[in-house]
């Protein structure tokens, strides 16, 4: 799974540099955070219209969609994925509900 993020990544970093004409994920980036963030949300809320759909095709689709617009967004923001793989890891084995209340702890 890192191999194909760590794909995706450098291939979104080079994207940077791309015309908007070219490139779909330039285009995202000359539109700004607010533009991809619509993406992200767009892609979410398709993802919960294929998991209501009972569609496991179509929700195959639009979470990797969903996904990709979220490496898109970290991409913009200097971010890496390995930086979530590692707070997924940092989660492993802990209850959801153990984390969640450390985390109102420390806001």
């Amino acid at each position: 799974m890192r191999d194909i993020l760590s794909q995706l990544a450098a291939v979104l970093e080079a994207r940077k540099l791309a015309s908007s004409e070219q490139s779909y994920v330039a285009s995202l980036y000359a539109g700004g955070l607010d533009v991809i963030l619509k993406k992200v949300g767009e892609e979410a809320a398709e993802t919960i219209i294929a998991a209501k759909g009972h569609d496991r095709q179509a929700l195959v689709r639009e979470i990797a969609d969903l996904w990709f617009h979220c490496l898109v967004l970290l991409a913009q923001q200097g971010l890496h994925p390995d930086a979530v793989l590692a707070e997924l890891e940092r989660r492993a084995g802990t209850s959801g509900l153990t984390e969640k209340a450390a985390r109102g702890k420390l806001a």
